[in-house]
């Protein structure tokens, strides 16, 4: 790479998310490939010290891989937008609104694609009008199985397949550790699918969609992370139509919720070939086993090409 080509990248990794080490090893891993292609990157921590850094040196581009609240809901992303450095990525206002997902499911719903019926219950509804009532309505409205999970949050934290009554109290704590909003779907049978949607300049495409089999029970923070715990395949194996469906409602999902450069929208297939928004993710996990990369790859294309395109179009859209 000449002289004149090299970019000047600050990568961000870590933060203090319950995702802390998966955004260490996915920061590790664009670093790597931008440097590969000669640019000078810097890989940092988003600390006390970052904001002053970047007024004072002014980047050419921030590349953030920061998973969890320290870089997906938006806060990061508006304290960027201040200093006026481009960064990669959605903005701070759809950050905000893909991380909650409660209100991206509104969106998506309104967009025309389909999503589980769900109910969404704060913390604070339990003080209220009491725990037993609530859950008994819950068990009323929506027949098992159902998933509970965070309304906020990524990696599978706090997510839980409730087949029985019984175990619906224990998910419901559990997916208070991560916050204080729960979101309660009607499980949806059929293949899970994760789509990567990037947009380089030319609009937002799908890549080859990625299908999801755990080798045993759910699709798991460690099933995520820790290699041979999940079998993917990519492309995903869907007939031609489903796919096309399944591609089309993931940019359908990107550009309802106004995503930019990146996303990866999960889904999942019925039985009839019907896609089913799950949630958004505006920074997906980029480590050695994570779905982007896999997809970047089926696409025919190098991740760093990937990574270092999209650092451009963040420069062309400051």
């Amino acid at each position: 790479m000449a002289e004149k080509e090299a970019l000047d990248i600050v990568v961000l990794a870590g933060g203090i998310s319950h995702e802390r080490d998966i955004s260490l090893r996915s920061g590790r891993r664009v670093a790597d490939g931008l440097n590969a292609l000669g640019h000078r990157v810097a890989l940092r921590d988003p600390d006390a010290s970052l904001l002053g850094f970047l007024n004072e040196s002014r980047p050419d581009v921030v590349w953030p891989a920061l998973h969890g609240a320290s870089g997906e809901d938006g806060a990061l992303r508006g304290l960027l937008e201040l200093t006026g450095v481009p960064f990669v990525g959605s903005r701070a206002d759809a950050s905000r609104l893909a991380w909650s997902k409660p209100a991206a499911k509104t969106v998506i719903e309104r967009a025309g694609v389909s999503t589980p019926r769900s109910v969404t219950l704060p913390q604070e509804t339990f003080r209220e009008l009491g725990a037993g009532s609530v859950l008994e309505t819950v068990l009323r409205g929506l027949s098992l199985p159902v998933v509970v999970k965070p309304a906020q949050g990524g990696s599978a934290q706090g997510v839980t397949i409730v087949d029985t009554a019984e175990e619906l109290p224990r998910a419901m704590v559990d997916a208070y550790t991560y916050s204080d909003v729960a979101l309660i779907e009607q499980k949806v049978d059929g293949i899970e699918v994760s789509v990567a949607v990037v947009d380089t300049g030319d609009g937002p495409s799908a890549l080859p969609a990625v299908e999801i089999e755990p080798v045993e029970g759910a699709y798991t923070f460690d099933a995520r992370y820790n290699a041979g715990e999940t079998r993917f395949y990519v492309p995903a194996r869907l007939d031609e139509g489903v796919t096309a469906a399944v591609a089309a409602a993931a940019v359908t999902a990107h550009r309802a919720l106004g995503l930019r450069h990146l996303s990866r929208i999960d889904l999942i297939v019925d039985a009839a070939g019907t896609p089913w928004f799950l949630e958004a993710n505006v920074l997906p996990g980029l480590t050695e086993t994570s779905i982007m990369p896999q997809a970047i790859t089926a696409s025919g294309q190098e991740p760093r090409d990937v990574y270092a395109a999209l650092a451009l179009a963040a420069i062309a859209d400051a």
